[in-house]
């Protein structure tokens, strides 16, 4: 799984894997794709480091990037504290109320929620880089497109390539015009924050709006098979991020939570705003439904949604109040039945990637290693294809 931009980066496949657990992302560096940490958990500078320092030893002089949550526009001087002072005390007894039916009990004396996301705020997200760039990192990702001017630069300056993820062609255009080096064209059917078009619409769209910039197709692919396909809509590889969850080396905060997923089907997520404020998808709860329901409050704008639902989050969380119990996570969650490995699913992968070229081969008449067969020839008789390299 081998493309222009894999080789420029010293990867062996082109599978790119967003996660928050520096293991996991060092065993798809190790196993020859390139891990992506998600920093946007990381309020503490020194835990940031920490992890940073594990993540280089354990992947092995293996490349690897980092994920932040960064707005293009920044607001000077704005602490937590103001927009805490923000969210209304009609929302703060509407998540009191429904931790109270379902019995969640408070988090223990001096426990602090890891869910709050001071890390959506720039000063946090910078302090982040600042650790970042002391270390070896190949790649500095945005979840909220591009980084400001001078955050590109400074990347640039060290030999660190920037992506930004797109929700749609116009997004990716104006992505390009910002100077980042790769989009990650992001569709409807990923974990997480998303737009409202498809991956197999979307990512042929992103290819031809930033044409010659590479494109990573994101959202619904977990199969080799499907990468396969995105490389043939242009992309130059792909980002998998919900296929990581369930591996060995992922750290959830809870079992339950891990074989909810395992249980779970393509259609059990769903795209809500009650994590975050942002339509965001994930596992479809009783969370989620409660801040769905019209008859409830709605969920308020990024980031005072994050805030007000933070330590309710590692309440459920801390104490598995299952019928709450979720995560973002995309819809190729239906084929995520089983803990494996990262490698394990890697050479997955690879094996279907492989099925599916084979395939796409025998049917465009060409031998496996190259070699072009005429319709009359032999080698097409009875629609078969001779050859044993890729």
């Amino acid at each position: 799984m081998e493309t222009e931009l894999s080789h420029e980066l010293g990867i062996e496949h082109a599978l790119f894997g967003f996660t928050p657990f520096p293991a996991v992302a060092a065993a798809l560096s190790r196993a020859g794709g390139f891990g992506v940490l998600g920093a946007v958990r990381y309020t503490d500078p020194d835990e940031l480091r920490r992890d940073l320092d594990l993540l280089e030893r354990l992947s092995g002089g293996h490349p690897y990037g980092l994920d932040v949550v960064m707005p293009a526009r920044t607001v000077e001087g704005v602490t937590e504290a103001d927009v805490e002072a923000m969210i209304p005390e009609g929302h703060r007894r509407f998540v009191e109320d429904l931790l109270d039916r379902h019995g969640v009990p408070p988090l223990p004396e001096g426990e602090r929620s890891g869910w709050r996301i001071t890390g959506w705020l720039e000063q946090v997200a910078r302090a982040q880089l600042d650790v970042a760039f002391d270390h070896p990192v190949r790649l500095l990702a945005n979840a909220l497109g591009p980084p400001p001017a001078d955050i590109v630069a400074r990347a640039h300056d060290r030999g660190v390539k920037v992506a930004a993820l797109a929700g749609s062609a116009h997004h990716a255009r104006r992505h390009a015009e910002a100077g980042i080096d790769i989009v990650v064209a992001q569709g409807y059917e990923a974990g997480g924050h998303t737009g409202e078009i498809a991956t197999m619409v979307l990512t042929p769209e992103a290819v031809a709006a930033v044409d010659p910039l590479p494109v990573l197709a994101a959202g619904g692919i977990g199969s080799g098979e499907q990468i396969a396909a995105a490389l043939a809509l242009g992309a130059q590889g792909v980002w998998l991020g919900s296929l990581w969850l369930t591996t060995t080396e992922a750290r959830l905060p809870s079992r339950a939570l891990t074989e909810k997923l395992l249980a779970a089907g393509s259609g059990d997520t769903v795209r809500s705003r009650a994590l975050t404020g942002k339509p965001a998808r994930q596992l479809r709860t009783g969370w989620t439904d409660a801040w769905d329901d019209p008859a409830g409050p709605g969920a308020l704008p990024m980031p005072l949604q994050g805030l007000l639902v933070a330590d309710a989050v590692s309440r459920i969380q801390r104490h598995e109040v299952v019928p709450l119990l979720g995560t973002p996570v995309g819809q190729i969650v239906g084929s995520m039945t089983t803990e494996r490995s990262v490698r394990a699913v890697v050479d997955d992968l690879t094996r279907g990637f492989d099925r599916a070229v084979r395939r796409l081969s025998r049917i465009a008449g060409t031998g496996i290693a190259g070699t072009t067969a005429s319709p009359a020839s032999p080698a097409n008789a009875g629609g078969g294809a001779t050859g044993a390299g890729r």
